[in-house]
């Protein structure tokens, strides 16, 4: 991921070309009369759409429900005002983080190898929230108004390349655009790091994290990657430097000892994604079984080996790694998803559902319950129940793109073709490739035929597709 906050700033700076920016409300700062904080809602759910379009994402149910549970725990105490967020995981094993205008807030997979304990990420995501609640990037747009919309057009390009990865490419483009302006949003970042930094321990503490946790994580990023040529994405657009340290840890001291500083459900979660990024399952069960061989009650490292075993195929194996750590945490859902992925992949398909059947009894609304329940039916050849259930959970997850794509390959199969392309083309509006989504409205029209309520429905929905396209390519110059 590549220079994404000035990504940011440049489609904040299109939005605030005289075009847009005409008759904003002024709500109480300078920034808010450039950039509104609906504009900032609008904008953050186009670039979200163009992201998705451009890199491949972690649709791991378990992860991404924790990184929403675990954010918004944190937007709970923070400044952020807006909480209408959405997420989105980036399969990269490089460490970075952004919360970007309008509420958007992106993972990288490297985050988490990066991140030794909870309270390591959270000061990450904490500082990444302080940006959001302070509007930095209206205030980058507020500093930098008289920057010409081509030239910003023109950074965009670059920085989309470098983000789809395009790699040098990208960077080279950006360079040959904006050398100036970029050396300018430098100096005004400098003042923002100061700010994120000050407001996110303080944030750590008000959520219940030991804030020592943000300057121990500097500290170790430093020393890893003090003599790297190219550093990680987050060091290059957030510094670490000796007198940033050392004003973390000053900050951080003067706070009551003691909150949290890691959680087994983090080292549980963090798991599954380091063997997302080992190159085999069997490298992956190596590894796990060299810790667990080092200390035989290491419950992660036990619950990592049954998963890698899982993926290759050692189910007995797997079994039996589990039995002590359903015994002694017999609700944990994380070790409950364990045995029901081992169960489907052995085809007890029954023992599989009386488990997912308990747990919701017990967890009615966890996401990645609600998601296995999904499989499960359609394992049976159950498609009408399983498009029944993804109504449910659509109803909490309105503008995810993998439940979507779900709910259109489950229409599909219970002969709800209509219903196929509608989820078809919410599908691709939310990964930016709106030339689909309003081709699959035009095939429902057509299925509709007279039915003049749905397909006066169907008109509206391509109607705002098509005020969305635009959106977009105004932006994009």
């Amino acid at each position: 991921m590549t220079f994404l906050r000035p990504t940011l700033l440049t489609l904040a700076c299109l939005l605030a070309s005289p075009g847009f920016a005409d008759d904003l409300p002024s709500l109480g700062d300078a920034s808010s009369a450039v950039v509104s904080p609906e504009q900032e809602h609008q904008l953050g759910r186009a670039w979200l759409a163009l992201l998705r379009s451009q890199v491949q994402q972690l649709n791991d149910p378990q992860l991404k429900d924790y990184v929403e549970t675990s954010v918004y725990k944190l937007v709970e105490t923070s400044q952020v005002n807006d909480r209408r967020l959405e997420f989105i995981l980036i399969n990269s094993p490089q460490l970075n983080a952004f919360a970007a205008p309008g509420g958007i807030v992106g993972v990288n997979g490297g985050l988490f190898l990066n991140a030794q304990t909870e309270g390591e990420y959270a000061s990450v995501m904490a500082h990444e929230l302080a940006h959001l609640s302070q509007r930095h990037f209206a205030r980058g747009v507020e500093a930098q108004q008289r920057m010409q919309v081509p030239m910003m057009a023109a950074l965009l390009t670059g920085i989309v390349i470098a983000a789809a990865g395009g790699g040098d490419a990208g960077i080279a483009a950006i360079a040959g655009t904006q050398a100036a302006a970029i050396q300018e949003q430098r100096r005004f970042s400098r003042q923002n790091e100061q700010e994120a930094d000050r407001i996110g321990i303080q944030n750590l503490e008000k959520a219940g994290y030991d804030p020592r946790s943000m300057p121990t994580m500097f500290e170790r990023l430093m020393r890893q990657y003090r003599f790297d040529a190219r550093p990680p994405e987050f060091l290059l657009t957030h510094p670490v430097t000796e007198s940033r340290i050392a004003d973390t840890r000053n900050r951080a001291e003067q706070a009551k000892p003691g909150g949290i500083e890691d959680s087994m459900r983090y080292q549980l979660i963090r798991a599954r994604v380091q063997l997302t990024y080992e190159e085999t399952p069997g490298l992956g069960a190596k590894r796990f079984r060299a810790q667990l061989d080092e200390n035989p009650k290491n419950d992660v490292a036990r619950y990592g080996l049954a998963i890698a075993q899982i993926k290759g195929g050692q189910l007995n194996e797997a079994r039996q790694n589990l039995a002590p750590l359903l015994a002694k945490s017999p609700n944990e859902i994380i070790y409950n998803l364990a045995q029901v992925d081992l169960d489907i992949t052995s085809n007890k398909l029954a023992d599989a559902q009386s488990r997912v059947d308990r747990m919701l009894t017990q967890y009615p609304d966890n996401y990645p319950l609600n998601q296995v329940r999904v499989d499960l039916l359609l394992k049976q050849n159950r498609p009408a129940d399983a498009e029944k259930a993804l109504e449910t959970l659509l109803k909490n997850r309105p503008d995810d793109p993998d439940v979507w794509y779900m709910v259109a390959e489950t229409r599909g199969l219970s002969g709800n073709i209509i219903g196929l392309h509608q989820a078809r083309a919410e599908y691709f509006a939310l990964v930016g490739d709106y030339r689909q989504a309003i081709q699959q409205l035009d095939f429902a029209k057509r299925r509709a035929g007279t039915n003049f309520p749905l397909s006066s429905r169907i008109d509206a929905r391509q109607r705002e597709l098509m005020e969305q396209e635009r959106m977009v390519k105004d932006m994009m110059g």
